[in-house]
């Protein structure tokens, strides 16, 4: 090596370490823990969100209110994508979030759906018709979009006579397993299982009106321990932009 290139030859070293160094400091992890109901939507705005960040999405999927326990008794999470909005207000109320993160990233959709095609009417009435063995829904007290089912078959007067009928998995996605594997003949999902880009993608749906129980308004918050983490707030500002919104309206949801 000649005296003129050894000289420069550590400052270059020192550029690449620098660069190396900047790079991993922007590429973080966040923990985060997701309603079950936004599995794939998540799942996709997830690789975006990698791929334009370099940050990674360390995700869990349950029930809002199993998560909500978690999260009180020293869970990880740093950021939580409810399917409420009552439980991040609570968790607000209660000191464990940043302030002024919250927001609502989605306003979810309930189907009565059947893994069966034709088997449900567009208009919900095999309900009423009685003509099934096994109705699923979601845990009410854990899960929204359990809750939401229940306010439905009131509004319906229905709920006596299906009473003996329900069978209630732990979170959404339980509940929609009973009826893809045919263990209940139909069930009460998330649109958002069921649909994409414009149709239902299997089976057959009665897509429930949103004025037949509470609006299902899903809020998003960053928790206590990702207050230093820039994932974190990334993650939460890529989900109030465009293309997370093209992928969450894709999934059924509205915004």
């Amino acid at each position: 090596m000649t005296p003129r290139a050894s000289r420069f030859a550590p400052a270059a070293l020192m550029s690449l370490l620098a660069v190396c160094t900047v790079g991993s400091a922007q590429a973080d992890e966040v923990q985060v823990a997701v309603a079950a109901n936004f599995t794939a939507p998540l799942q996709a705005i997830a690789a975006d969100f990698e791929k334009d960040t370099g940050h990674k999405v360390i995700a869990a999927y349950g029930a809002t209110g199993q998560f909500y326990a978690q999260i009180k008794n020293g869970a990880p999470f740093e950021v939580f994508l409810s399917a409420d909005d009552s439980t991040p207000q609570k968790l607000e109320n209660e000191g464990d979030t940043v302030k002024g993160s919250r927001f609502t990233y989605a306003i979810g959709t309930l189907a009565l759906w059947s893994a069966k095609d034709g088997y449900v009417d567009s208009q919900g009435k095999v309900l009423s018709d009685n003509q099934y063995q096994h109705l699923a829904i979601a845990n009410p007290k854990a899960a929204p979009y359990g809750l939401a089912a229940t306010q439905v078959l009131a509004r319906l007067g229905l709920t006596d006579q299906v009473k003996a009928k329900i069978v209630e998995g732990q979170n959404i996605t339980q509940a929609y397993q009973f009826v893809s594997t045919g263990n209940a003949e139909l069930g009460f999902v998330a649109l958002s299982q069921v649909y994409k880009d414009g149709k239902v993608s299997g089976g057959s749906a009665w897509i429930v009106p949103g004025d037949m129980h509470d609006p299902i308004k899903q809020d998003a918050v960053i928790l206590n321990k990702g207050k230093d983490n820039p994932a974190a707030k990334a993650l939460v500002d890529y989900l109030k932009g465009p293309k997370a919104a093209a992928v969450i309206k894709s999934y059924g949801y509205q915004l």
